[in-house]
């Protein structure tokens, strides 16, 4: 057990090498009431191959599986999971992105059984072939909704812009066709690859004790040999699919999603890289940029439009949504102002006011017990620590945005996705 501190926040967590192979974070509330934990794997719906130590060849799985998987965990021979947690009161829930599936609650008390039940189910598979079936109807049905949501169809018609080989273009929840291929054998077979102690992680924070968490997890994991394996991103041309795509659903306003494909330098986006695409996004349309303003004036955007940097596990791409009559026009304007910045550079008032902004909200997510799991979590799963960032604000300049604003944010790569 290492306690890792953090002097200028004045905040410290414990980071415990468990003997059963997981590793585990928690940062001690004591003045806080209730817990929040996080239970996560590297492993998302980009995971469609892959190949263990030893193998010659590579395995391929049918799209969805890791969210098919996510799903079916939550069920055992008697209680499910959700029966469980009812009956203490707890909050419980999980998820499954691009890289990652993650299994969470929260709870006002009772936080040791509620994390005995967490560590139980996640580590206790159990998949027939009648059980599979039953949630292939579940999970179809599933699709078909999100079909018809457009705020889902524009980011993904937006991925499928961007990308031609890369599965982050693929729906996380598969297709109707890809998930009737899944079997309990294939279940089984990415559980033991995925779900080994050495690929996952434990994050609670809260009014919990280090110490207790450890004995928790001494009663209920045992101990895995690590298992070695290699997954496959398949090599992502430079270019786009497409500059532009468009589908009709039924909305009150047509949605937009920008989007702008980045290249990483190293497989997962670094702590400085991440820090820089989010203060460049908050440059050019911030809610307090003059661009921001003049397209809400002019009624171009409305309180909906956001920003993004959406990176993972082989992708990266800056991504601007909201809802316009005229979303052409609104990537005009977003194009304009980009080059804008690239001639004229970004003033120090600018840079300074977005740098306390975006350093005031790092230093607020450590009030809330919810932000502090999920981001010692995430921080493990990007191969960074969750200190990173505050040290990195001291040494960011306003030289390095205009640098990423000169290389990044290429009109040539790219997409504007629309739902009219």
């Amino acid at each position: 057990m290492k306690k890792i501190r953090n002097e200028l926040l004045n905040e410290e967590y414990y980071e415990i090498d468990h003997k059963s192979g997981l590793k585990i974070f928690v940062m001690e509330k004591p003045d806080y009431s209730g817990a929040f934990a996080m239970f996560g794997t590297r492993y998302g719906s980009v995971d469609t191959c892959f190949r263990l130590k030893g193998e010659e060849s590579y395995t391929s799985v049918p799209e969805g599986i890791a969210h098919f998987l996510e799903h079916k965990l939550f069920e055992s021979e008697e209680l499910d999971a959700f029966e469980r947690f009812a009956k203490t009161g707890a909050n419980a829930n999980a998820f499954t992105s691009f890289d990652r599936t993650c299994y969470i609650f929260r709870c006002a008390d009772n936080w040791q059984e509620n994390l005995e039940i967490l560590l139980d189910f996640v580590k206790a598979p159990y998949f027939t072939e009648e059980t599979v079936q039953k949630e292939q109807g579940i999970i179809g049905q599933e699709i078909r909704m999100y079909q018809d949501d457009p705020d889902w169809q524009v980011l993904f018609n937006l991925l499928r812009g961007l990308y031609s080989k890369n599965p982050v273009r693929i729906d996380i929840a598969g297709t109707v066709e890809s998930i009737a291929e899944i079997n309990a054998e294939l279940l089984y077979s990415c559980y033991r690859t995925f779900y080994n102690n050495s690929n996952m992680c434990l994050a609670v924070a809260g009014n919990v004790s280090a110490e207790e968490v450890v004995a928790i997890a001494d009663k209920v994991l045992k101990k895995e040999e690590a298992v070695e394996f290699e997954q496959i991103i398949p090599e992502e041309p430079e270019g786009v699919e497409m500059s532009y795509t468009e589908e009709k659903l039924g909305v009150e306003s047509p949605k937009f999603a920008l989007g702008f494909k980045e290249n990483l330098s190293s497989v997962v986006p670094t702590p400085k890289e991440t820090l820089l695409y989010s203060i460049a996004l908050e440059i050019i349309c911030g809610k307090f940029s003059p661009l921001y303003t003049r397209l809400l004036d002019e009624g171009l955007i409305n309180t909906s439009f956001g920003k993004e940097y959406f990176s993972g596990r082989g992708f990266a791409s800056a991504i601007f949504t909201g809802e316009s009559k005229e979303p052409e026009k609104v990537r005009d304007a977003l194009f304009a102002e980009i080059e804008r910045i690239r001639k004229e550079g970004i003033s120090e008032e600018d840079f300074g006011v977005c740098l306390k902004k975006k350093y005031g909200a790092e230093i607020y997510s450590y009030n809330d017990v919810n932000d502090l799991a999920n981001n010692l979590c995430d921080a493990y799963l990007n191969y960074y620590g969750i200190f990173d960032f505050i040290d990195l604000y001291k040494q960011i300049k306003k030289q390095d945005v205009e640098k990423l604003i000169n290389e990044g944010f290429r009109k040539e790569l790219s997409c504007l996705s629309v739902i009219r």
